[in-house]
């Protein structure tokens, strides 16, 4: 067998036919998913979906094209008039329903209109309203520009749901206040009358009013530290005194433990 080198160079050893090797395949590449594949489309597919049929169907010979056979046509004509409505009644007859001629009455029709036009309660007159300078009317009352609402009975009358909800509120508190005395009666509590409470506010105020006096007469300018220490006991005291104000203000009930 000759070497590369050899090949590559003229000799007599190239005239020798040799055979040719053809490699073989690879294998075809097939997925793995084929027969997934085929199954589904398989379920999808439907006949004649995309390509038709397989051979278009022909008509008999005796199913020709007939004339104005392809036109469309219209529904059958439904029968038209009144449904369940009562005919009119029909003409008089001119000889049996003949009305009678020669009828005369006494009563005097002009003394009779006089009467009922004297005795006729007289008309209220529309109420209109122009906003327009051609002279255009409209009704008043649907504009909203007449108070209607005040001249209804019930105006200015408290509503029932709300007396029944202050009955409920009242009965509630009514029960609560008998509650908490029964049980503070048996905790030795009692509660503060008016008449404490009053005397207590007033002397609370009148403490507050003294402070804040004293706190008015302080000077401008706070530059050593005695003063400023004097005009934070006076706010924090102002601040206690407004606490308690503010709570025996807000709670009416209070309870004390003797």
């Amino acid at each position: 067998m000759p070497s590369n080198q050899n090949l590559q160079e003229e000799s007599i050893y190239n005239l020798i036919p040799q055979e040719k090797v053809i490699p073989p395949k690879p294998p075809r590449y097939e997925s793995k998913f084929k027969e997934t594949a085929k199954e589904e489309i398989k379920k999808v597919k439907q006949d004649h979906r995309t390509m038709g049929y397989a051979k278009e169907p022909v008509q008999k010979p005796t199913e020709y094209l007939k004339s104005h056979e392809k036109e469309p046509k219209l529904p059958e004509p439904q029968k038209t008039g009144r449904i369940n409505q009562p005919a009119k009644p029909s003409v008089p007859h001119p000889v049996k329903d003949r009305p009678l001629l020669g009828v005369k009455t006494n009563k005097n029709f002009i003394s009779q209109n006089a009467v009922d036009t004297i005795m006729a309660v007289p008309r209220k007159p529309e109420k209109n309203f122009v906003d327009t300078r051609k002279g255009d009317k409209f009704k008043l009352e649907p504009s909203g520009l007449e108070p209607v609402y005040v001249k209804k009975k019930t105006f200015g009358t408290v509503p029932t749901y709300l007396i029944e909800r202050n009955e409920e509120r009242a009965k509630f508190k009514a029960e609560y206040e008998a509650y908490m005395q029964e049980y503070f009666k048996k905790g030795a509590m009692r509660t503060m009358s008016d008449g404490e409470r009053d005397a207590i506010l007033q002397g609370l105020k009148q403490n507050w009013d003294d402070l804040h006096h004293a706190f008015q007469s302080l000077s401008v300018s706070i530059d050593t530290l005695p003063k400023k220490m004097k005009k934070e006991k006076l706010e924090s005291e102002m601040k206690a005194l407004e606490k308690d104000i503010d709570l025996l203000q807000r709670h009416q009930l209070i309870y004390i433990a003797d």
